[in-house]
């Protein structure tokens, strides 16, 4: 609707559509192809899957085709703004007494929408290695050709001599700036010794095991465990006081009778069990072999892999695909999800951190299985999708009109 006639500083009377509510993404950049801005960020299905989950931040790769890219992540917020489209006219009439041209300027505004949701890129951008060498001339040469496996390559692209690159999946933890305080040196008494520390942990001195009772074996030892420790037993006792958890003791017990070996996964495939039960299951009914053939494998008291030659066919193939969005992959493409996974490592949320759900020990006591927790921990469905458009919004900052350029997302 055109602006009322209230003179040059007359108001304009709007109404606002009762349309769908708008998202806007602040991008750090000039937009001049929506198509190649969208990629950026993922793509329609991207930017869905991210504003479904109220807890990720949005992601932004300036270089999308390129898997040693790092994000720039943006946090969300609530907002109460509008999105504004304003036509600027301008008519020129010929004056013909005095040979003049007059110009009659005229806006024409419309709503397009209400925004309620922004997301602001205010963090830093991470520092980015390109997959580079330098030539015998001191020149920069690419190594994207040699790293990566575009096709099904045959024995000679994996035996070619090439120059170390092994970049972290990310450098910097944190993407806003934080103030360290450093504190002086403690000053003792005299006579004081440090305590001892061990030699054989000294990465990560701060976080201790996490006490789940279970037994862990070397592929080296010389002798397994024939029984569970006292604490593991106890444990479990005190937990198991339902018959839903004696049900899944005697089917885990029946699994080991039929093979001896079992992995986490195997397990979780053939029980309905809670996964923080399952944890206290395990090391009561069997021990953890930390290296070996048989490595990060579940084995029954009192069996001996080693010192059976059929136990073979239980032996670990570890291999490893990259698999993501990138790559023509979906999330519900993969049968078994990681556990940690470097390519889904995403920026902590500095801003208005969710609540963590997490399960006590009265949860566990009323028998829960995965079918009663599955709405918890299940992600949130991507039921909203997304539609692009750009617009020019033009902002009225003290009476002069300023352009800028924006992409809004619906």
């Amino acid at each position: 609707m055109a602006a009322g006639g209230g003179g040059e500083r007359g108001s304009a009377v709007l109404e606002l559509p009762r349309g769908p509510r708008l998202v806007c993404v602040e991008y750090p950049g000039l937009v001049r192809d929506v198509g190649k801005m969208l990629q950026t960020l993922g793509g329609e299905e991207g930017v869905s899957r991210i504003y479904a989950d109220p807890g990720k931040r949005l992601e932004l790769y300036f270089r999308p085709k390129d898997p040693y890219c790092h994000p720039v992540c943006a946090n969300r917020f609530p907002t109460s703004s509008m999105l504004f489209k304003v036509k600027r006219k301008i008519r020129r009439k010929q004056l013909e007494a005095e040979g003049e041209t007059q110009q009659e300027v005229k806006f024409e505004m419309e709503v397009l929408g209400v925004v309620s949701t922004v997301y602001k890129f205010q963090g830093m951008s991470d520092f980015q290695y390109l997959a580079m060498h330098s030539g015998p001339d001191s020149k920069q040469i690419s190594m994207y050709d040699k790293v990566l496996m575009l096709k099904p390559e045959k024995e000679e692209f994996f035996n070619r001599e090439l120059p170390l690159y092994i970049p972290p999946p990310i450098f910097s933890r944190l993407d806003t700036p934080v103030d360290y305080f450093y504190r002086p040196d403690v000053q003792h008494r005299d006579g004081y010794n440090n305590p001892q520390v061990s030699c054989e942990n000294l990465i990560g001195l701060s976080r201790a095991r996490r006490p789940h009772n279970a037994i862990f074996v070397n592929f080296d030892d010389d002798d397994v465990p024939i029984k569970p420790l006292e604490p593991a037993v106890q444990t479990w006792k005190k937990v198991c006081t339902n018959p839903v958890d004696k049900k899944v003791e005697e089917e885990l017990r029946k699994l080991f009778e039929i093979r001896p070996v079992w992995s986490r996964n195997a397990v979780k495939a053939n029980i309905n069990v809670h996964p923080d039960k399952l944890k206290l299951l395990l090391p009561y009914l069997a021990y953890y072999m930390l290296t070996g053939p048989w490595r990060s494998l579940w084995v029954r008291y009192g069996y001996d892999p080693r010192k059976h030659p059929e136990a073979k066919i239980y032996q670990v193939l570890d291999f490893r695909i990259r698999c993501g969005m990138k790559y023509g992959y979906a999330p519900s493409d993969m049968p078994v999800k990681a556990k940690r996974s470097t390519y889904n490592y995403s920026l902590p949320i500095t801003i208005k951190k969710p609540v963590s759900h997490t399960v006590s020990v009265q949860d566990l006591k009323h028998g829960l299985d995965t079918s009663s927790t599955s709405s918890a921990k299940k992600p949130a469905f991507s039921r909203y999708k997304l539609k692009i458009f750009a617009v020019l919004v033009l902002v009225a900052v003290a009476g002069r009109l300023q352009c800028n350029s924006a992409a809004s997302i619906v």
